[in-house]
């Protein structure tokens, strides 16, 4: 006596496309709750803008080597950067340039780039020094 075995042939693949289906769902839902607010960036053409610099009201904050912020050719302390920024950008309603030198580090002036939008400065440029 031999029991006889059926052989499964065939694949069921409608829970597979179910657990897609609702993955895909999943995805379309959340990617528009991920979108986050940034910076807008414009990529500068490479001019000469010496002059337009010098009779504009910006405030020029220096970014040194050594992650120090100078401003007016005296040093600002870290902690103070927004409210010497809020002050300045009353006076210089045109924007904030940041100069940086060779080595200044990325944290530095994005953390300039921080306090200065918390401060209220909309339009912020950068250089290299």
């Amino acid at each position: 006596m031999r029991s006889e075995r059926k052989t499964f042939n065939e694949i069921n693949i409608t829970p597979l496309t179910d657990i897609f289906l609702v993955l895909l769902i999943i995805m379309m839902v959340i990617a528009p709750l991920l979108d986050q607010q940034g910076l807008n960036l414009a990529v500068p053409n490479m001019i000469e803008v010496q002059d337009e610099i010098k009779d504009s009201k910006l405030i020029k904050v220096l970014v040194t080597d050594e992650d120090k912020y100078i401003l007016n050719e005296s040093e600002i302390a870290a902690d103070s950067l927004a409210s010497v920024i809020a002050e300045q950008a009353k006076e210089n309603p045109d924007g904030l340039l940041i100069m940086t030198q060779d080595n200044a580090t990325h944290g530095a002036v994005v953390k300039l780039m921080d306090e200065a939008r918390n401060s209220g400065v909309t339009n912020i440029s950068i250089t290299e020094y």
